[in-house]
């Protein structure tokens, strides 16, 4: 009789226990990600104008420039990460096109919300010259195992006996 009375009492409590426990985690573990998360991408990047005391420079007047960047981001939370790119670029002229720099690019990403991430970049290129290469990206279309994305790099060229330099350029791409 006693051991009735003991379960009676005290199975509400428990059962009722053991309830709250298994919804709190399986709460948890539909919202958690898991972190670090790795994200490669590719993509094509046009240079539209560059700026420098030498007056500005359009893409598609006396030649043609595109850059085909491919990286991979490690995000450390599901704000902050680190992104690392190479991007060949290839210039087209009337007579002629080759591989003119590769340019290496590692950064820092910070997610604003929205699709939104900010990428602050440093630049290193083939061409000798170097700098800063802050980006605004926007998820435009994302699918279970992929996203579509454009953005926008304003890079800041320096070095290489050249004049110091800011451009504008647009970029589309795919991450998985």
């Amino acid at each position: 009789m006693r051991s009735t009375v003991y379960k009676t009492r005290f199975s509400p409590f428990f059962g009722g226990l053991i309830f709250l426990i298994f919804i709190n985690n399986y709460g948890l573990q539909a919202s958690a990600q898991t972190y670090p998360k790795i994200a490669g991408y590719v993509g094509i990047v046009h240079p539209i104008v560059t700026f420098s005391s030498d007056g500005a420079h359009t893409n598609f007047k006396d030649s043609y420039v595109v850059g085909m960047p491919i990286g991979i981001n490690i995000w450390k939370s599901a704000t902050i990460g680190f992104s690392t790119e190479i991007v060949p670029f290839v210039k087209a002229t009337g007579k002629s096109s080759k591989v003119n720099n590769v340019l290496f690019h590692p950064g820092i990403l910070v997610a604003l919300g929205g699709g939104f991430t900010f990428a602050g970049r440093a630049a290193f290129e083939t061409s000798g010259r170097y700098g800063l290469t802050p980006v605004l990206n926007k998820v435009i279309k994302k699918n279970k195992g992929s996203s579509y994305f454009i953005a926008v790099p304003l890079p800041a060229r320096f070095g290489n006996e050249l004049p110091s330099s800011f451009g504008i350029g647009f970029q589309f791409g795919i991450s998985f």
